[in-house]
């Protein structure tokens, strides 16, 4: 059980009271917001639905939430596609799979904490009976006929591969059946004898060793829509209800038509199902919701840019798209959907005061950071422990880091105690304790007497390493030749960022040098800038039409993912080049007489 620092139980039932309007917590600033959820949710009898107002704000409060939380309390992330509306490629197949395992088990959901970003609910889901419907059930032992397994197989929308490597793929190996399901952290090898299932067992896809069995497994549909033949007619028909003219002249009919995922077919979805619907359909009866004031406004913002990308993308004649209407849901049936459950209102800001609203004795740290300019570098955070009447905990991004912070204390006599997570804090007794965490910001919880300090607050901003060789093929030259080149709005390619836009240079004041920046801008409006010295690692965009070029997400993995399928993808072609070099020279050559 967490122990209260914020929520007790009485303050559980009465903001979470059926009769309680408004409620809300406020001065949730920092960590503080993150322990507020794991509270919250641990004293309610119902799952708790906290909405982050982007994506960015998802990632981080799941980081938190995870670390302040215990093994009873459940945590899940309904991830965004990370495709911009309308965009003409289909979202990676681990976001998918996150998806799904999360809409497979949000109606049944008793207690826990769900993450998904406000904006998000406009997007249209599957009826909620589709994951169920679509689901294969495996168990050792059982009698399954081999062939029509694998024919439900790829009528879920999994891909036939020679070696399983993503989730969605599956392959035929003599009396092995090996299948990454989706919403699963580990591929699955099936053993048949005849037509029985003799065993199931996870394995490693890169050294393909056969690792724990398993009694049984659910086998989720690869995609949030379906590709079977039945399907693919009622697609077929309503496509050419909807759009006039000639349906073939169409990639994006021909592709379905052949049984082939059309990349971006996630925004043709209501042309699959008679009905869709939204997150909030999946939720139970009894959801709590806890959202931040400006939910309606962000909300509406999204809207606004999903109207913007229809003006672009409406213009392509051979991918015809669905109005804003059509493919999202609208604000207003949203709104009034979260107005019909318990909701709960969270601000970093002081709430007026109600019966059913509290403002918590929390507050930011004051400013502590280690100045090195300065003789006694950390005079601050001396006098702030020396003040503090309470249990301070320092968190580090990394064991090395929580190292530096623990012999900074010592040097100057403060004992420090290393702590493998928060319940190992909070259960001792130890006045300063120093942990690896991913906390951003921290908090001083005033009436529990307990200050979280950040890595982030003590040294500020910590430089990014990037590898300083220089590539051989791209001069100074050429760098300055290719940026002339370039328009505002240009896709380009950062090494260690991936793609983002282009938007001219600038002129910023960075430790007091004045110096000439790239002004980079990727997905949800985060900005990048780049000093001039460093042009040696962009790179101009050469992949498919720059108005369709993907943007990644700072703080993701998103690149890195990419940078890891091409490689992969490398290693195959190299792989078939040299196969077919090696057929052609072991084949005996026929020489040609000239007359």
């Amino acid at each position: 059980m967490v122990q209260s620092f914020l929520i007790n139980p009485d303050i559980a039932d009465r903001l979470s009271h059926p009769n309680a309007s408004p409620a809300g917590i406020g001065r949730l600033v920092g960590a503080s917001m993150a322990l507020a959820s794991v509270e919250l949710a641990t004293e309610l009898d119902a799952p708790l639905v906290l909405f982050a107002s982007d994506p960015r704000h998802a990632d981080k409060l799941e980081a938190e939430i995870r670390w302040f939380a215990d093994d009873s309390l459940t945590v899940m992330h309904f991830v965004e596609w990370e495709t911009l509306p309308y965009d003409s490629f289909s979202p990676h197949q681990d976001i998918i799979s996150d998806r799904l395992r999360v809409l497979s088990l949000l109606p049944a959901l008793t207690r826990g904490i769900v993450i998904v970003s406000g904006p998000s609910l406009l997007q249209r889901l599957p009826p909620v009976e589709y994951v169920s419907a679509r689901t294969l059930e495996l168990s050792q032992d059982q009698a399954l006929d081999r062939r029509a397994f694998i024919h439900s197989l790829a009528a879920a929308g999994y891909l036939r591969v020679p070696q399983v490597d993503e989730h969605g793929e599956y392959a035929v190996r003599g009396s092995l059946l090996d299948v990454f399901p989706m919403g699963s952290d580990q591929p699955l090898r099936i053993d048949f004898f005849d037509d029985d299932v003799e065993s199931l067992r996870f394995f490693d896809p890169e050294s393909q060793l056969s690792g724990d069995k398993v009694s049984s497994i659910s086998i989720l549909p690869a995609r949030e829509i379906p590709l079977d033949q039945q399907d693919i007619q009622a697609f077929r028909q309503r496509y050419r209800e909807r759009f006039e003219g000639r349906p073939s002249a169409s990639r994006v009919y021909r592709e379905v038509s052949d049984g082939i995922a059309h990349g971006g077919i996630e925004y043709y979805l209501p042309l699959f199902y008679s009905s869709t619907a939204s997150f909030l359909d999946y939720l139970p009866t009894n959801a709590v919701i806890f959202a931040g004031e400006d939910l309606e406004e962000l909300i509406e913002q999204s809207w606004a840019e999903i109207g913007e990308r229809y003006e672009l993308c409406s213009l392509d004649p051979e991918r015809p798209v669905l109005m804003p209407a059509e493919s999202f849901h609208q604000p207003a049936d949203i709104l009034e959907q979260v107005g019909s459950l318990q909701c709960i209102d969270y601000s970093a800001q002081t709430l007026q005061e109600a019966p059913a609203i509290i403002n918590p004795g929390t507050s930011l740290p004051p400013a502590i950071r280690i100045e090195a300019r300065y003789e006694d570098s950390a005079q601050a955070l001396m006098q702030f422990l020396e003040s503090f009447d309470g249990r301070v905990l320092f968190t580090a991004d990394s064991p090395g880091r929580r190292e530096s912070i623990v012999e900074l204390l010592a040097g100057r006599h403060v004992h420090a105690t290393r702590c493998e997570d928060w319940p190992t804090f909070v259960a001792g007794e130890m006045p300063v304790g120093v942990a690896v965490a991913p906390i951003e910001e921290g908090a001083l919880l005033t009436l529990k007497k307990l200050a979280i300090i950040s890595e982030h607050q003590l040294f500020g901003d910590k430089p990014r390493q990037r590898n300083r060789r220089r590539r051989a093929d791209r001069d100074p030259e050429s760098i300055i030749r290719q940026l002339n080149e370039l328009e505002p709005g240009s896709p380009v390619v950062h090494s260690e960022y991936g793609i983002g836009r282009y938007h001219g240079l600038t002129t910023l004041e960075a430790g007091g040098v004045i110096a000439e920046f790239l002004y980079l801008e990727y997905a949800d409006g985060d900005k990048l800038y780049v000093p001039v010295h460093a042009l040696d690692l962009i790179s101009r965009y050469t992949g498919t039409s720059p108005q369709n070029a993907p943007l990644h997400r700072l703080g993701s993995d998103q690149w890195a993912k990419a940078k890891k399928r091409a490689i992969k993808r490398i290693r195959d072609v190299a792989a078939e080049l040299l196969d077919v070099y090696a057929r052609r020279a072991a084949r005996p050559g026929h020489r040609f007489h000239w007359p």
